[in-house]
């Protein structure tokens, strides 16, 4: 069909992921529960996806679209994921070329750098969602290390070598010192709910979930740190956040569509099975204040809002539409639909296509205006570049 296509992405499964969600849009059977932990829509080495071009023969996006300067993905946060952060355009360069001359195959579990992009990134819930963003503000900080008794010591540090003193300090800091800091936190924060559950807006939530999930052979992960140094942040379902290049980072609960630069760049620090390298980390880090700002979308028309990221490599616009109401999209570049509720019929000159559980994805070409229908109440999210 001429200008609209199927697509379907590609499932990865990291042990973070849920097991209803993903399979659920997808209408696929999951009887072992394994984890679907993200849905990849775009042209990536480590995730092509395919598209349906007529009588029921399939290539790969790239084919039609060529590169694409865009990765967009469903999540599915069942269980905290790393502490993180991704390098610059100009570090990515330089590490994934490093690591090239160094003969570090792509796939090994011990690399930094899959590519050489930079790797921006925004995310919008599609339920309550919870996440790391970023340094606290020094009033906030002084505050956590003051009331947190444990971590009363690391008060010095910051006030002496500030937020890059701190953060390396604790991300260098021997295992034994680690466990010698973090076992009497959650000793007590065992201790102070024994009758009931911290509440999610409570870091100690956050710590006693970790500490039951990431520690081992009586260490404790380091990760844990961060979660009282970084914005504890709760995204309601609509809202979307930004996060650039160095910004430490980690998401906890919850589901989003989240689009990025493509790229896989991701350079770990705690909170995973996966390879941590605090050096390069730290060299990747802005260690500053983080000042939350929360998107709510920028209205374009009635049904459509776009939510804005200061990067020429991604656009992301929400499309919601009440039964039986349409909008038109008059695409100037390769474009990704998904839809994450409803139903929506995609019609232009060559044909229609509908977008529903179990087929939740289009590409959409250049060259032919295109009506979106709501079947049902839906919601569509939109991916192009600028």
């Amino acid at each position: 069909m001429s200008g609209i296509h199927q697509l379907k992405g590609v499932i990865k499964q990291y042990d973070w992921g849920g097991s209803s969600f993903i399979p659920s849009l997808l209408q696929q059977e999951n009887p072992g529960k394994k984890p679907f932990a993200e849905y990849w829509m775009g042209v990536h080495p480590l995730g092509h996806s395919m598209v349906e071009t007529g009588n029921g023969e399939w290539k790969q996006l790239a084919e039609l679209t060529g590169p694409l300067p865009y990765l967009l993905k469903i999540l599915d946060v069942k269980d905290m994921l790393s502490i993180q952060v991704h390098p610059s355009k100009e570090s990515a360069a330089e590490g994934f070329e490093r690591e090239n001359l160094l003969g570090i195959p792509l796939n090994s579990p011990t690399r930094n750098y899959k590519d050489a992009n930079h790797k921006p990134e925004l995310i919008v819930a599609l339920s309550d969602f919870w996440l790391l963003h970023g340094f606290k503000s020094p009033e906030e900080l002084v505050y956590t290390l003051l009331n947190v008794v444990e971590l009363r010591e690391l008060l010095p540090v910051f006030n002496d070598s500030g937020y890059a003193g701190l953060y390396k300090q604790v991300m260098e800091m021997p295992q034994e010192e680690v466990n010698r800091t973090l076992h009497p936190l959650i000793d007590n924060i065992a201790d102070i709910y024994k009758e009931t559950e911290p509440q999610k807006e409570d870091e100690d939530f956050w710590a006693a979930r970790a500490a039951t999930k990431f520690c081992k052979d009586g260490n404790i992960d380091r990760g844990i740190f961060s979660i009282y140094l970084f914005n504890l942040v709760h995204l309601k379902k609509g809202e979307a956040i930004f996060q650039d290049a160095g910004l430490p980072h980690a998401y906890l609960e919850g589901q989003c569509v989240e689009i990025m630069a493509n790229s896989d760049n991701v350079l770990r620090g705690g909170l995973t099975t996966k390879h941590i390298d605090a050096t390069e980390l730290l060299k990747n880090t802005r260690c500053e204040a983080t000042f939350v700002n929360i998107l709510e979308g920028e209205e374009m028309t009635p049904s459509q809002k776009l939510y804005a990221a200061p990067v020429t490599d991604f656009k992301l616009n929400a499309i919601e539409l009440q039964a039986g109401h349409t909008v038109d999209i008059n695409p100037s570049g390769p474009e990704i639909l998904v839809l994450t509720e409803g139903m929506v019929e995609l019609t232009n000159a060559g044909g229609t296509l509908d977008l529903k559980a179990g087929q939740p994805s289009a590409a959409l070409l250049p060259g032919t205006p295109i009506k979106v229908k709501a079947m049902t109440n839906s919601v569509v999210f939109r991916a192009h570049s600028v």
